[in-house]
C-alpha cells in the first residue's frame, strides 16, 4: 500500500468526523490534524480522502436505493 493510502486511511480512522466530501475543507483538516511539510503530499492526502468518502457515499446511496426497490416489490406482492 502506498504512503498516501496508508496515511489517508490512518487519518480517517483517527479523525472520522473531521473530513467530508469536499476537497478544500479536507485540505484544511489535514493541516489541522497532521504535520505535513509538503503541499503536494497534503493535497494528495486530501484528494485521496475526498475520493474515498465520495465512493463510500455512492455505495451507501446504492445500498439505500436497492433496499427501497426491495420494499416496493414486497408491497406490490401483498
Amino acid at each position: 500500500m502506498n504512503r498516501v493510502k496508508r496515511l489517508g486511511s490512518e487519518l480517517l480512522q483517527r479523525y472520522p468526523n473531521k473530513f467530508g466530501t469536499e476537497f478544500e475543507p479536507n485540505k484544511k483538516a489535514v493541516n489541522e490534524v497532521a504535520i505535513v511539510t509538503s503541499k503536494v503530499l497534503r493535497n494528495e492526502l486530501a484528494g485521496y480522502i475526498t475520493s474515498y468518502l465520495h465512493k463510500q457515499a455512492a455505495q451507501d446511496e446504492s445500498a439505500m436505493s436497492s433496499e427501497d426497490v426491495e420494499k416496493q416489490e414486497e408491497a406490490i406482492e401483498q
